[in-house]
């Protein structure tokens, strides 16, 4: 395809103090952009650099080779604006111009040295588009290598920035030289980790309950966590890390040599050498804040770029945060699936209502009606694949869907309760729904149960019924069906598929015609 017959193509690269990470994405508006890569290399540009002051022979040429690798892959991918930003470890070397002529006279590649203030904007710039901060004051941390950028928010107001010389590679170098780390040490990395929040932070004007962290350690973190909880690792944007989970990853890096440390399920060893220190200065961090949360953001500066550059292409037209339009991308999603859509509108409509009429009495959490939505949209994407068990289908195309502005707990639920709208109820002898939490498993049960009578309301897939009179008392749910037509048939196949939704309401269920005429 030619490239003026498909939308601009564009490309970021953060040129970090431990890795090099690109992405690249096809940008129809600031609301739609899809993802064509995500690259990332282990460079250790900064290896080195806080004893000597300057960037190694060896590390020079080893993220040298890895950028004319990734500017590469931009030019296969046919990009048609590329943006290199460089953090601290090129700002801080002495010969960080070197390699930043070097980059030039090789590959043709412009670097551009941020500040660590631009640093600090560009991670709160991802956040602002991943993830809602209304929910009280947020701290936005970015650890890389060589340094931490802090960013204090109230609401999506930045009330501080700072730059923090925390970062995990620093960190290490300067102060862990023992295996497992001795008590000499760990008392001088505690020390140095608390004098430069001291010197940097002094008292904050507010706490902050929840920390958005992105960076490789936040990543890593999460990975680690899913691992002990599942024995597996999902996607780790938007995972929940409570404080003790922080606090206990800590103690057992703590006590694990680096060989077992390589080891550690969800730790990439390349990685294994650093994380203590990395985890060190976010553990400290968090209770300076009195974070209680730290929900990752796997995307991080090189989104900031890439949004950045995005705003400039499409100057009139305001980027719009994924999670404020995040139904449209599963309707687009939904589409790209020729799932029926008149079928699924309805049973989503329907959803709603029912949703609607339960949610006080039935103790729903409001948030969750667009879980319960997404999945009446999604249910049937599985006919994609095959009819036969496409409720399953359905499952695993939606929870590899990546669908944007949703965390990756999120999709997990819209992905189970999609699952769930036929055959089999939830039993936690299913690996996907056994690993979710006790809330999490009431959660899916209760919004499959919603699910599976609205699907049935729309049986013959005519789109009868036209509203929903709902009756809830303590021990029993009055659905009446307003329909247009008789909807003899999908009333049978809703009271067929009634069971799961008693078992979860714990309410006895009758599903009848409404006396009364459509509007």
């Amino acid at each position: 395809m030619d490239r003026l017959d498909r939308p601009p193509r564009l490309a970021a690269i953060d040129v970090g103090t431990n890795s090099m990470r690109m992405i690249i994405a096809e940008v129809e508006s600031p609301a739609t952009y899809a993802i064509l890569d995500d690259e990332r290399a282990q460079t250790r540009l900064g290896e080195g650099l806080y004893e000597t002051g300057r960037i190694s022979d060896e590390s020079f040429e080893r993220s040298l080779v890895a950028l004319g690798t990734m500017k590469a892959i931009a030019d296969g991918n046919k990009v048609d604006e590329m943006r290199v930003i460089a953090t601290s470890a090129i700002r801080e070397a002495g010969n960080g111009d070197e390699f930043v002529q070097a980059a030039r006279d090789r590959y043709g590649v412009e670097i551009e040295v941020i500040p660590a203030e631009e640093e600090a904007q560009l991670a709160f710039r991802s956040v602002l588009q991943h993830f809602r901060l209304d929910e009280g004051p947020t701290s936005v941390v970015d650890i890389g290598g060589g340094s931490m950028e802090v960013v204090l928010v109230a609401g999506t107001v930045i009330d501080e920035v700072y730059s923090l010389p925390l970062g995990a590679v620093r960190l290490t170098e300067e102060h862990v030289h023992s295996d497992p780390i001795q008590e000499n040490d760990w008392k001088a990395l505690r020390r140095g980790i608390r004098r430069e929040i001291r010197d940097h932070l002094g008292k904050p004007n507010f706490t902050t309950p929840t920390m958005i962290g992105s960076g490789g350690t936040f990543s890593t973190l999460a990975s680690m966590a899913q691992y002990e909880r599942y024995g597996e690792v999902g996607t780790t944007h938007g995972y929940v890390l409570s404080r003790a989970d922080l606090v206990h990853l800590l103690d057992r890096l703590k006590e694990t040599p680096l060989k077992q440390r390589k080891q550690i399920g969800g730790l990439n060893p390349e990685r294994a050498d650093i994380i203590l220190a990395g985890v060190a200065a976010v553990a400290r961090l968090a209770k300076a804040l009195g974070v209680q949360r730290i929900i990752v953001n796997e995307r991080g500066i090189r989104d900031g770029v890439l949004l950045e550059m995005i705003g400039r292409r499409f100057p009139e037209e305001p980027t719009v945060p994924l999670h404020e339009n995040r139904l449209e991308w599963v309707r687009s999603f939904g589409r790209k699936c020729h799932t029926n859509e008149p079928h699924c509108e309805q049973v989503a409509t329907l959803a709603g209502q029912l949703f609607d009429a339960l949610q006080e009495q039935a103790d729903l959490d409001p948030a969750d009606r667009e879980f319960l939505v997404a999945a009446a949209l999604l249910h049937d994407v599985g006919y994609l694949i095959s009819h036969p068990k496409h409720h399953k289908h359905s499952y695993h195309i939606i929870s590899h869907s990546g669908l944007p502005g949703f965390t990756g707990r999120e999709i997990e639920l819209i992905a189970l309760v999609a699952r769930y709208h036929r055959r089999a109820h939830p039993k936690k002898s299913h690996p996907e729904f056994g690993r979710l939490s006790p809330e999490d498993r009431r959660r899916v049960r209760k919004l499959a149960g919603i699910l599976r009578i609205v699907d049935g309301l729309d049986r013959t897939h005519g789109q009868t019924v036209k509203a929903l009179d709902v009756n809830v008392v303590e021990d029993s749910v009055r659905i009446e069906v307003v329909a247009d037509a008789n909807p003899e048939v999908d009333l049978w196949d809703a009271n067929r598929k009634a069971g799961l939704f008693e078992s979860a309401f714990d309410r006895e269920t009758e599903i009848v015609r409404a006396s009364r005429d459509p509007e």
